[in-house]
């Protein structure tokens, strides 16, 4: 089960579960912690994939969901 069902403190951000995990699995991994690359150059590098796709997908979502509604506001 993802971290972010765990019991942590809100930070009131859209998709800010996902975020804090993308953020953990970034510092956890080998590219970080062995290769000592900074954790923007890791996400670039492809490490941590999943989660960068669920934070992508929950964040579009977020913006399908504003575009729907200001568009119905047009009419």
């Amino acid at each position: 089960m993802p971290k972010y069902y765990e019991d942590k403190e809100e930070d009131g951000r859209a998709c800010g579960g996902v975020r804090e995990d993308l953020r953990q699995c970034l510092l956890e991994s080998p590219c970080v912690l062995q290769e000592n690359k900074s954790p923007k150059q890791c996400l670039r590098e492809g490490h941590c994939r999943s989660l960068q796709m669920t934070f992508f997908a929950c964040k579009r979502s977020m913006v399908s969901v504003c575009g729907e509604f200001s568009a119905s506001n047009l009419d």
